[in-house]
């Protein structure tokens, strides 16, 4: 029977690569998706459960598909991901019109629920880890499309839920991955942005040599792929041969995306980090020295336990001195059954607050004085959007969707969604750059 599936993803970008199997699956059993609620048989929701605004969020928009469930001819919603996983009692009892939960690695099972005739709420699925030979028919959406390269973390920092709700870290086959990138790149996608809660951690569970830097070289191989993205670098493995990686392959951008989440050495040992300020800074040394033209990103976390004026200080000061590139930051937040929300010296939300809004301050200069040096240099494109008749906007390198900045393009003739194109920056702003267009578009 044909089924429509109307599916909505919250969260981080490894739920977008979730979602991005689950769309494949649903493809491949020829339903359909929809982004009209009001015709949907199904409503699927991937939640994220990281931190207090995000559950917030998941919670407010699981409310809003049951509501319409009151509008609809036989809605159904599904809830699953990071939030179902950790919460499935609680959401049971306090949203009992969800048909049914499921937990952060159960696509499959999603799908052989969506395909029952049961109407009862179904048991929630408790895997406790990703499989490595995990293998989903992937949806790619446009010409971006995030591989996950692993999932699950063994770092275990003191305020982090995310071993709690995904388990150890498990890498996926390389030859897997492979497979799923050709597929996603004879779909149309021309970047490829690979994720896991660490990625640079990649490979150290499997058999002989393979790690971060073998993958790399082997994606670059694909015929069609033009840029190679690498988020969520944790910073302990890091090293020379994957920047020497990342510098000598030209399908891989030169930005990397490297959480460090505080810079003084006494938070830094409360939250379970493995470096010290020292450390990280010689780690920048080490990028930038491999890597001259690298884009940094980084983000940070404020009013961690006992955090004093002091130690914030130290952290202000490490961002001046590192002349990161890119920095997002968050306020601390107290999660259930992590070592940090037990621990005393809770800060007030306010100072919480204060300490982040002077943080992006410092940034914002940082971030600005950085993108002035761009004017007058040409960079490469990707258009995304058509904002009007001649304007459109898109991303360089050195930007990641959603988090970073963008680009507005000025442009005399058409130009598609998608298209590369070579642009002269003609000014800055404290975050995006303006630009037009100084040659004919590239594909």
């Amino acid at each position: 029977m044909q089924k429509k599936i109307y599916v909505r993803t919250l969260g981080c970008d490894k739920n977008t690569a979730d979602t991005s199997a689950l769309k494949g699956l649903i493809a491949q059993k020829g339903w359909s998706l929809t982004d009209n609620l009001e015709v949907a048989d199904w409503a699927v929701i991937n939640t994220c459960g990281f931190i207090l605004p995000a559950k917030e969020e998941s919670i407010q928009a699981i409310l809003e598909l049951v509501a319409a469930k009151e509008d609809s001819k036989g809605l159904k919603v599904i809830v699953h991901g990071c939030l179902s996983q950790k919460y499935e009692e609680e959401l049971r009892e306090s949203i009992p019109e969800v048909d049914a939960f499921f937990g952060v690695y159960s696509l499959q099972e999603i799908l052989e629920r969506i395909d029952s005739l049961e109407d009862d709420q179904a048991e929630t699925n408790h895997h406790e880890h990703l499989e490595s030979d995990e293998r989903y028919p992937r949806s790619a959406d446009g010409r971006t499309a995030y591989l996950k390269i692993a999932d699950g973390c063994d770092t275990c920092c003191t305020y982090c839920a995310i071993p709690s709700i995904k388990g150890p870290f498990v890498s996926r086959e390389q030859e897997i991955l492979l497979q799923e990138a050709k597929s996603l790149v004879e779909q149309g996608a021309q970047e490829l942005i690979l994720v896991a809660q660490d990625t640079t951690a990649y490979g150290k569970d499997l058999a002989g040599d393979t790690n971060l830097s073998s993958l790399l070289s082997e994606l670059c191989r694909i015929e069609g792929l033009r840029w190679i993205r690498i988020l969520y670098a944790y910073p302990d493995a890091i090293d020379a041969e994957l920047i020497d990686t990342i510098n000598n392959e030209e399908k891989i951008c030169n930005y990397l995306d490297v959480p460090l989440q505080h810079a003084s050495d006494t938070i830094l040992k409360r939250m379970g980090r493995k470096q010290s300020q020292k450390q990280m800074l010689e780690l920048i040394g080490m990028i930038r020295t491999h890597c001259p033209d690298v884009t940094l990103r980084s983000t940070f976390i404020t009013g961690f336990p006992q955090e004093s004026e002091q130690e914030f200080g130290d952290l202000l000061g490490f961002i001046q001195e590192a002349d990161l590139n890119w920095v997002g930051a968050f306020t601390y937040s107290q999660e259930d059954g992590t070592p940090a929300a037990r621990m005393t010296g809770q800060v007030d939300e306010e100072i919480k607050e204060d300490r982040y809004n002077r943080l992006m301050r410092l940034q914002q200069d940082e971030t600005a004085g950085w993108l002035k040096r761009w004017i007058g240099k040409t960079v490469e494109v990707l258009i995304e959007e058509k904002a009007n008749e001649q304007l459109y906007v898109g991303r360089t390198r050195f930007m990641a969707p959603d988090v970073d900045g963008i680009i507005s393009v000025t442009a005399k003739t058409e130009l598609t969604v998608g298209d590369f194109v070579m642009v002269r920056v003609t000014d800055s702003t404290e975050y995006d750059l303006i630009g037009e267009i100084e040659d004919e578009h590239i594909q």
